[in-house]
């Protein structure tokens, strides 16, 4: 879990809700809140947010956003697990590639039908 605070320059209800928006918009958010004096800091907390590509996001939209701190917020009694991740095993092959398909002409005097006819015959080498 992280907490994520970005310090936005907000004059008016309407940017301040707008503000509350964009950050809600973003993946991986659980809340946002508004802190501060002046109520010009933006508290988020989630999973997995990106905290640079949301305070440019707040840059874009109002103009003026700065991040202030982002820390992680585990609690005390979760017990984190670690699984050890195998890799899937790949299926080694003996054989050997296939043999090539070589073409090759004969021609053959056949006075009878024409004074030359070929033909195609595919050999296969040994």
């Amino acid at each position: 879990m992280q907490k994520i605070v970005i310090q936005v320059r907000m004059e008016n209800e309407k940017c301040r809700s707008k503000a509350m928006k964009i950050a809600a918009g973003s993946e991986g958010v659980h809340s946002v809140a508004l802190e501060g004096e002046d109520r010009d800091e933006v508290v988020v907390t989630g999973d997995a947010i990106d905290s640079v590509c949301l305070t440019n996001k707040l840059r874009k939209k109002l103009n003026y956003a700065t991040l202030m701190s982002v820390t992680d917020e585990n609690p005390a009694n979760d017990q984190i697990t670690i699984e050890k991740i195998f890799p899937i095993p790949y299926c080694y092959s003996n054989f050997p590639p296939p043999s090539h398909l070589y073409v090759y002409w004969i021609m053959i005097h056949t006075p009878m039908l024409a004074p030359f006819s070929s033909f195609h015959q595919r050999v296969q080498p040994k």
